[in-house]
Order: C-alpha cells, then structure tokens, then sequence
C-alpha cells in the first residue's frame, strides 16, 4: 500500500506523517566546501563507538524507531583522515557504517544513513542493514555555492540514484532552496528526479529545503528564501512528482503550515533527544507542538521505510524482522507502539 492510501480518518484530516529519529552524526569531515556548510570541519572527528552506543540508547529509550547515520562526504579522500579513524579504533568508514547499523537494529531502530556520494558498491555493501538511505541532489544547477564540492555534480548524484534504484533502496532526496538557483532551475531539479523515478521507482520522498545562513560560513549575509518563493516550490513540486512520492518540509527551518497546505505531505524525522546536527541553531519542535500549530491535519508517524517499499520488499534484509515488528496494517509505525512510546516519556 502506498503512503496516499493510508488509514481513513474520520475527521478527514489530511494526513502528515512523520519518524521520530535519533540523529547520529558518524563524521564532519567532507572532501566538499560549501559555501553555505556549518557541518564540515577542518578539524574534524569521528564518533567514538561508544558516544554512538550511548545515543543510540537514548533514541531506543524516547521511542524513536529510526537512525539517521549523517556524515560528510567522502572523508577517506581528505588528508589526515586515515589517522582520525585508526585514532578510533576503526580500519574502514563503510565497516562502521555496517556496524553502527548493526546496533541500531539490536535496539529496535531502523537505520537511514545519508553518507553523500557513494559508489555503486558502498552501496551494495551497506544496503541489507538499512531501511532506507538518502542523498540530496540539492540543484542541477552550477551555483557559486558549489564552486569547490566536487561532489555536488548533479550528473554524479543522479547516477547515483539510479544506481540505488538498480539496488532496489528506498531513496530520500531533495532539493536546497535559495543557494543561488532560479525559478527555473528548481524546476529542472525537480523533473530530473521525476525522471529518475520514473525509470527505476526508488524515490520515496522529496525534501524541499530552504537554505539557513550559518555565522562564520561565506553566505552567512544571504538571507533565507522567502516563504512565497517555498510554497511556490513545494506546489511546483507536488505537481510535478507522482502522487507515490512524498514532499517533505523540515519543521524547524520553517513555519511548516504554508507549506503542507500547498501539497506537503511529510515533516521528516523529529528528534526527541538529538539536535539537527546539520542546523544545529534549528531546534526540533515536538510532535504536539506541531499538532497545535496544524489544525485541520492528522500527524501520524511513519518508519524509516515508506509503506509503499514495506509491500515491495525494498528494504535491506537484515532490517525486515523489525519492520515487520514495527509496522502496522498500514505500513506505518503500529499505533499501539507509538502510543506505549508516548506514555512511558511521560
């Protein structure tokens, strides 16, 4: 069953979904240099197999039933991180991933790692341990903003779409708002992900995001696209995508009811216990909170894996036992869970 043909509620709300996740940042270290970027540093870590434990902990306690796995983008490329990780106690950043998925799973959360541009095989090695992975296109546009991350090439992004798609993963991507792209641009980004659904499926959700100025970054003076500029794109692109695949809005960055009344239908992941590592300034608000400023729309929590992908089976192998346990009728989070989660946080 798809995310649109979820459960009838009586009040007809329309419904947003939404996971409740624990924020894992594995590394800050990225081979990119964005202009707009307050995650990557020069000086960057590696999280420690412990600190990780200790989250993960955290997430399984609140309720959560997702790890997001975020790091920079191909920070083996980057001199001096061979040492960061052998200081860790750690031969290879993939074999950690797997790892760290690995925990996540035995304390009942599903892991979603968005690792930037991988290959085809990082891939294929990481797959059975998630539920679901991701990658942001951001524009397909060549933007100042981009002028020394490599990685940004959205030729290379898309391939590596599709090569999710051939690997059968559910896939999270999006688009950044406000970088220095153009109407027109935004909307080239979002048809070149319409196509790449189009040929392999694998799209589950679209994040329409704005750009947020960091201190001490190069656009820290740029201010944040206007809100009639990202209801404009979310419409755009809820009328561009198919109905399957999802527009997400990420609460924190901005007010999220203009934005679900012009066709959103997603929040993304809401932390209970860890701040948006990569808009750290941008506190989370809670889910009741969002209830009170959403009147007219039924919040009801989704996994990691969309339920559409939960029928088709494309999730990784290691992570179905607890999708299964996870999941009700619908494929969204089982009520009672959620329900039990909430009680036992107060």
């Amino acid at each position: 069953m798809g995310l649109f043909q979820g459960p009838r509620i009586a009040s007809m709300r329309k419904l947003l979904t939404y996971s409740r996740n624990v924020f894992v940042p594995v590394t800050d270290v990225c081979k990119n240099r964005c202009l707009y970027c307050g995650f990557r540093r020069d000086d960057g870590r590696v999280i420690r197999r412990q600190e990780a434990i200790d989250l993960l902990d955290r997430g399984a306690r609140a309720g959560c039933t997702e790890a997001l796995f975020s790091l920079g983008e191909a920070p083996w490329e980057v001199p001096g991180f061979s040492g960061r990780l052998k200081d860790a106690g750690i031969d290879d950043l993939i074999e950690y991933l797997i790892e760290l998925s690995m925990l996540a799973l035995e304390k009942g959360l599903l892991p979603h790692t968005n690792a930037g541009l991988l290959s085809k095989e990082e891939m294929r090695r990481l797959a059975p341990y998630n539920a679901s992975m991701g990658l942001m296109l951001e524009t397909t546009a060549e933007v100042e903003a981009h002028r020394s991350s490599p990685g940004k090439d959205p030729l290379l992004r898309l391939e590596a779409m599709a090569a999710a798609g051939e690997l059968s993963i559910p896939f999270t991507t999006g688009i950044l708002v406000g970088i220095g792209e153009t109407r027109e641009d935004r909307i080239r980004s979002i048809e070149a992900i319409k196509k790449i659904h189009a040929t392999c499926g694998t799209i589950q959700e679209v994040i329409v995001q704005p750009f947020d100025p960091k201190d001490e970054t190069a656009m820290a003076a740029i201010p944040p696209p206007r809100m009639e500029t990202l209801v404009e794109t979310v419409s755009m692109a809820r009328s561009i995508l198919p109905a399957e695949v999802a527009v997400q809005v990420p609460p924190n960055l901005a007010d999220p009811l203009p934005l679900v009344e012009a066709g959103a239908s997603d929040l993304g992941g809401i932390s209970p216990v860890t701040p948006d590592w990569i808009n750290p300034g941008r506190l989370w608000p809670t889910p009741e909170v969002l209830r009170s400023r959403l009147p007219g729309f039924q919040m009801v929590e989704r996994l990691a894996v969309y339920p559409r992908f939960i029928d088709l089976g494309w999730h990784g192998s290691e992570t179905r036992e607890l999708v299964e346990r996870l999941a009700g009728p619908d494929g969204l989070r089982r009520r009672d869970d959620s329900e039990i989660s909430d009680r036992n946080r107060k």
